[in-house]
């Protein structure tokens, strides 16, 4: 019997042992991270300003999901180019992999997704601001996870309004993932950091 489980409540230890998900220590497989970042204008850093400045005067009550996407997300996604051609956005897909003996089928909505045609990047959200982003890790895996594109590497973000975090993930051989340092709104210049890492993304993807 097929066993299904919904990306909500799967966990990271069933990646590994239903999809062989393993995770890559070499400091050299995700370097798109850091390496040849953009320079922000100050146009760009003004408006990270204002979303910060935003989100604090906010965050005074629970910020939920629908308030996160709207105030912070929107816009770093606006500002790095992804609501521009060739990129397109589809919101709540539903995605669905299985595991390569077909007992496990993972299904799952994604709250946000961008794409071109030959490759996707998952933009997941945690569900409430005040949840870790350690909770998120395991559903953007599973939703890369379900990326028909397989020759190429797949790249995660996720946000809970104040804290980001990148994601990495092949599928050639054994799929393999790795994550970026943890990025905050409340440290100085982090805001700038993730567009900046945004912006490269969105050159790798037109390469």
């Amino acid at each position: 019997m097929v066993e299904t489980i919904q990306s909500q409540n799967i966990i990271l230890h069933d990646l590994v042992e239903k999809f062989g998900l393993e995770r890559n220590g070499d400091e050299q497989f995700f370097r798109e991270w850091q390496d040849n970042l953009p320079e922000l204008t100050d146009f760009e850093k003004q408006a990270l300003d204002e979303v910060k400045g935003d989100y604090i005067h906010l965050s005074e009550y629970p910020i939920l999901e629908p308030i996160v996407k709207m105030v912070v997300l929107s816009p770093l996604l606006r500002l790095a180019g992804f609501y521009r051609a060739p990129f397109y956005v589809s919101a709540e897909k539903e995605v669905r992999i299985v595991s390569e003996d077909e007992g496990t089928i993972v299904t799952g909505r994604l709250d946000l997704l961008v794409f071109t045609p030959q490759f996707w990047i998952l933009v997941i959200e945690a569900k409430k601001a005040q949840f870790s982003l350690e909770a998120g890790i395991p559903q953007a895996l599973a939703y890369m996870l379900g990326n028909p594109n397989s020759e190429k590497p797949g790249f995660g973000f996720i946000t809970n309004g104040p804290n980001f975090i990148f994601l990495k993930l092949t599928k050639q051989g054994k799929p393999k993932y790795a994550r970026s340092n943890l990025f905050s709104l409340d440290n100085k210049d982090d805001l700038y950091t993730v567009l900046k890492v945004l912006k490269r993304f969105n050159q790798l993807l037109r390469e």
